[in-house]
């Protein structure tokens, strides 16, 4: 079931940045980024405190925590990545999400003394070689890509220790209203922001790109998928950041199904680095894949 699970979670991860990429045809990226924030933080919260009216409102110590969260989760990562991809490809944005676990392991071996295992280290340095290797053609472009490189790195830095922060503080709320407030509050924090880096660059065109994007992330990256990686990272932050290690072979495909965006040998090579890595860290098994293959037997 959790092998399911990280798989899902790592489909709709990648979908992300393609539906990104479709929504910067008709508006700049911190109002589109903005905009997901507050529509998703404002359904999340007429769901969980109108329609459910089963949570309980955060403490006074809580407020912290979730302001830390949604600064680091969702003004500062979401933020970043979104403005990034006006510049990187979806396939080589993926890339970077996926260099995500070896921050969260560095992190979590310091902040929590969590002892990251010699598996753990090896599946994600074989992992790291297919990243470079499909990155390396990309490492020769523009400085527009340069750019959206270093956003897309302090974006990843960011998520990471939020990953982190999370675990550390340990707050005792359901995930939907973690949800609910980092989104609310990046949201908020995103405003001043989105007014002062694009108030000479804004456009906003009404078309099926800014509703399909718009629908898609607040829907189901924002919502449905965050509530997931909540769970995930409940159970282990650092596992749960390995499924990132996946992003990249299903990045790749959207990418070219919906962006036609090019697969080249440098991409499969990675590919194969990747699966061995994920593979060795002992986040996928081979008895999960036997028992994932019969399921999937099963429906057919």
């Amino acid at each position: 079931m959790k092998t399911l699970l990280g798989l899902l979670f790592t489909l709709l991860w990648s979908s992300a940045a393609i539906a990104t990429k479709f929504g910067l045809y008709a508006t700049t990226p911190m109002a589109l980024a903005t905009t997901r924030f507050l529509i998703a933080g404002a359904l999340l919260y007429l769901f969980v405190y109108l329609v459910s009216n089963k949570y309980r409102r955060p403490t006074k110590k809580e407020w912290g925590p979730l302001f830390v969260l949604g600064l680091l989760n969702t003004t500062i990562y979401l933020g970043a990545t979104f403005w990034a991809l006006k510049y990187v490809s979806a396939g080589l944005f993926n890339l970077f999400v996926a260099t995500n676990p070896f921050l969260v392991a560095v992190l979590s071996s310091i902040w929590l003394k969590r002892q990251v295992s010699s598996k753990e280290w090896i599946g994600m340095i074989v992992a790291a070689l297919g990243l470079l290797i499909a990155a390396w053609p990309s490492l020769a472009g523009s400085e527009a890509q340069i750019v959206g490189l270093v956003v897309l790195g302090i974006g990843m830095v960011a998520m990471a220790v939020g990953s982190v922060y999370f675990k550390k503080v340990n707050l005792d709320l359901p995930g939907a209203v973690i949800n609910t407030w980092q989104l609310i509050i990046g949201g908020v924090i995103s405003l001043p922001l989105t007014f002062f880096l694009e108030k000479e660059t804004f456009f906003l065109t009404m078309d099926y790109n800014f509703w399909g994007s718009l629908i898609w992330l607040v829907f189901v990256i924002s919502i449905g998928t965050m509530l997931l990686w909540f769970y995930l990272l409940k159970e282990d932050a650092v596992k749960a950041n390995n499924w990132l290690f996946m992003t990249p072979i299903f990045g790749y495909i959207l990418a070219a199904v919906l962006l036609h965006e090019p697969i080249t040998r440098f991409d499969f090579a990675a590919t194969i680095f990747v699966v061995t890595g994920l593979l060795l860290s002992g986040n996928l098994s081979f008895i999960h894949l036997k028992k994932l293959g019969g399921a999937q037997s099963g429906r057919h």
